[in-house]
């Protein structure tokens, strides 16, 4: 099996309790003067809302979840052999944790992981996410 190649993916979704969902929100569009606008969420079970923001060349997804007590940050990955990639990652420790958020009717070849420190990161299969 030939080493995995990672490069950093475009996506950066913060999750939010609901609380501070509006807020949130408001201080892209509003304070920071950036274009936020709202979108689907029916890939993400676990996600009521869901707005995206231009963030650079990033797309920052501001993410409502409705039972989180506190916010966290989640980073996506790309690699061009995820069987590869996650048989590295495995080998040190890092095991896919597709629980977290499942996805539905996405034609991409995915896992979710967490770094040591326990950041989530969505690890797809380059030209497919």
């Amino acid at each position: 099996m030939s080493k995995p190649e990672f490069t950093a993916g475009l996506n950066i979704a913060m999750k939010i309790p609901k609380a501070q969902y509006e807020a949130t929100v408001a201080f892209y569009r509003d304070t920071l003067g950036f274009d936020v606008k709202e979108d689907d969420v029916s890939y993400a079970p676990t996600v009521s809302r869901t707005h995206s923001v231009r963030f650079g060349p990033n797309t920052l997804w501001l993410d409502c979840v409705d039972n989180y007590s506190r916010p966290d940050l989640w980073l996506q990955l790309h690699t061009d052999d995820l069987d590869a990639a996650a048989s590295e990652l495995a080998d040190i420790g890092i095991h896919p944790c597709d629980e977290v958020e499942p996805l539905e009717n996405l034609d991409s070849r995915t896992h979710w992981i967490k770094n040591p420190a326990g950041v989530v990161h969505l690890l797809a299969e380059s030209g497919r996410s």
